[in-house]
């Protein structure tokens, strides 16, 4: 028995379930058991060569070294070159701060915006860690469902009866991890008036941004306007489209005065990002992009054999997602039915049934917060895909 009670904090943050998941997956074929992973959300792709090869350069020439809390000049230069090509957006150097992937981007801005006692509207369902990170900086997120027959994409509307004198900020996903959800332009210029209106600031969560299908597009809620573009954190990485999840690179676009305070506080926590993933993804943005189109088009083709999949599966219901590489399907149909001698109560005890008796992970929507979901991630070969659908139809039409 501890000697001294942990903080209050610390008994308040769960630790991330799809990482869980993902790690107790991982156990079983270690161990041998013909586990499919459909709960990964990383790309099943390597990282692009001459990415790599940056990195093995950086090793060898001996860039390994601290750099400036904030990341590298050159990956800075070219991350604002990147938002005003892609984005429109125009940002100086000193604006960007690069970090050891977006989820610490996300965690620096959320610290230096936050005080005890405000509240962040964190949209319904969502990505595992925003709950915990805003708590972390002893504020309180806020719910805000969606509405799976609009396309799960947060609007005006849902947002406007939450806000309180003490709201502080809007976290929005787009393209979304569950749901694949891409928002509109409408939608953005709706939620970007309301944010201006109210003086709210906006953490715009854009890391699956170039993962976009059927004609969808992306756009960045700050370049809606000069007022909007003042209030909104941009948070972008490499992790997604470049396929480097383990690199650990993240970055944040900001006004100056936060810049500074998130370089501040990152000075004081990771010091810097990793100075050789820095030259990677420098690379990474300013090489080729042919691996990159490959993988969308790749992340298409197996998305449509997902779903298309998951539609004709009895008790399920899956639509189309627009983006990311996520199926975010419904299984309240199969909820009270039997598998295998085992009682469907929920998404999680499905979730553990097609684990353990099909051998295909997956992630239940209580994650996400939303039950009577599934999260399949469409990141796995399409022969893995294929193969994991065909266990499923087999198992689900016992029930």
């Amino acid at each position: 028995m501890l000697h001294r009670p942990l903080a209050a904090r610390a008994n308040e943050i769960s630790p991330s379930p799809t990482l869980s998941i993902d790690a107790k997956t991982k156990e079983l074929i270690q161990a041998g058991r013909p586990v499919i992973n459909l709960s990964a959300g990383e790309p099943d792709f390597p990282t692009p060569a001459n990415v790599a090869e940056a990195g093995i350069a950086a090793i060898r020439s001996g860039f390994t070294k601290y750099t400036a809390a904030q990341g590298t000049v050159g990956l800075r230069t070219a991350i604002c070159r990147k938002l005003l090509t892609e984005n429109g957006l125009s940002y100086q150097p000193e604006q960007v701060v690069v970090s050891s992937g977006a989820k610490q981007s996300l965690y620096n801005a959320l610290m230096v915006l936050c005080q005890p006692g405000d509240e962040v509207i964190v949209p319904v369902p969502w990505w595992v860690s925003y709950p915990e990170i805003v708590k972390l900086t002893d504020a309180r997120p806020v719910f805000v469902p969606t509405d799976a027959s609009r396309g799960f994409a947060l609007r005006r509307e849902m947002v406007e009866p939450y806000i309180t004198a003490r709201t502080r900020a809007i976290i929005i996903n787009s393209p979304n991890n569950p749901t694949g959800a891409v928002y509109s332009e409408e939608d953005l210029r709706g939620l970007a008036a309301l944010a201006v209106e109210h003086g709210l600031w906006v953490i715009a969560d854009e890391i699956y941004e170039k993962l976009v299908y059927d004609g969808a597009s992306h756009v960045s809620i700050a370049s809606l306007g000069p007022q909007i573009k003042a209030q909104t954190i941009v948070i972008n990485g490499m992790s997604k489209a470049f396929a480097m999840t383990g690199w650990r690179i993240g970055y944040a676009a900001s006004e100056p005065e936060v810049a500074a305070a998130m370089t501040a506080l990152q000075s004081h926590t990771t010091s810097n990002p990793n100075s050789i993933a820095q030259k990677a993804a420098l690379a990474a943005l300013t090489g080729p992009q042919e691996a990159v189109a490959a993988m969308v088009a790749a992340f298409d083709e197996r998305r449509r054999a997902m779903v298309a999949a998951l539609r004709a599966l009895p008790g399920v219901r899956c639509e189309y997602p627009a983006g990311a590489f996520y199926a975010f399907a419904d299984v309240r149909g199969l909820v009270g039915r039997t598998i295998r001698g085992r009682p469907v109560t929920d998404d999680y005890t499905l979730a553990e049934i097609l684990l353990e008796e099909a051998m295909v992970a997956t992630v239940p929507g209580t994650a996400f917060g939303l039950p009577g979901f599934l999260r399949l991630s469409y990141a796995a070969s399409l022969a893995d895909i294929q193969e994991a659908m065909r266990r499923l139809d087999n198992i689900l039409r016992e029930a």
